[in-house]
């Protein structure tokens, strides 16, 4: 890690103090619990977790120093499972996170489709990064945008599925203004997570492959720089 970015000895010893502070919150919790699901045995956990997760990552970058912590991964720390045994319905959550690394390749992206759309104002949503964000997402399925994300000049971070249980199916219109609120993490089935912090497993499992491709994203990524070149994408879809 470069100087620029590392944190100093005194962030690291305010992480291990946090990490004090949640030790004794987890134990006062744990004294105070009220059943097997005390919702703040949970929340204090948890807090543990992610005070103890950050000192471990300072103490790395500035000492090169690990601590005999096991950090539980995202899934093995939700609460126990609550919902029906039998579900009659389920709600699938997903988030995506990406950085906008290359706004002209997304500008030109956003263009193209535009230009194809006969009865658009050409520039109006394309002229700017929200508006061609809106044109693009609006035009392309989230997985085709997920899977194509290097054309549009984006770059993949965290994301997470959740598959949550419920005893029936949700009125049309219901949760529409707040979809993501209320969520009952004791009905949530399963999820899955991809996240860079779990890079090092990745590597581990890849070191057998024979990288064809690896080899096959590298010559996907010269193609798509040859900008001149690039086909117009299908817009009526």
């Amino acid at each position: 890690m470069s100087d620029a970015v590392q944190p100093t000895a005194a962030e690291v010893r305010a992480a291990a103090e946090a990490v004090k502070t949640a030790l004794d919150r987890h134990l006062a919790a744990v004294e105070r619990r009220s059943g097997e699901d005390d919702p703040a045995v949970y929340e204090a956990f948890n807090e543990l977790a992610a005070a103890a997760e950050t000192y471990d990552e300072l103490l790395y970058d500035r000492y090169d120093e690990v601590t005999p912590f096991e950090i539980p991964a995202a899934e093995e720390s939700l609460p126990p499972y609550t919902g029906p045994e039998e579900p009659n319905a389920l709600s699938v959550l997903i988030r995506r996170d990406y950085a906008v690394v290359e706004p002209q390749r997304l500008l030109a992206q956003a263009q193209r489709v535009e230009a194809a759309d006969d009865e658009a104002a050409a520039g109006v949503a394309s002229g700017t990064v929200h508006g061609a964000l809106g044109l693009l997402f609006g035009e392309f399925e989230p997985d085709e945008i997920a899977s194509r994300h290097k054309e549009f000049g984006l770059e993949e971070g965290d994301s997470t599925l959740w598959v949550t249980a419920a005893d029936e199916a949700a009125d049309p219109g219901e949760w529409l203004e707040a979809p993501f609120e209320q969520v009952d993490e004791q009905r949530v089935v399963c999820r899955f997570d991809v996240s860079a912090v779990f890079d090092d497993e990745i590597d581990d499992v890849d070191e057998g492959d024979d990288g064809d491709d690896v080899e096959d994203a590298d010559d996907l990524d010269a193609e798509l720089d040859e900008d001149e070149d690039l086909e117009p994408l299908d817009a009526d879809r």
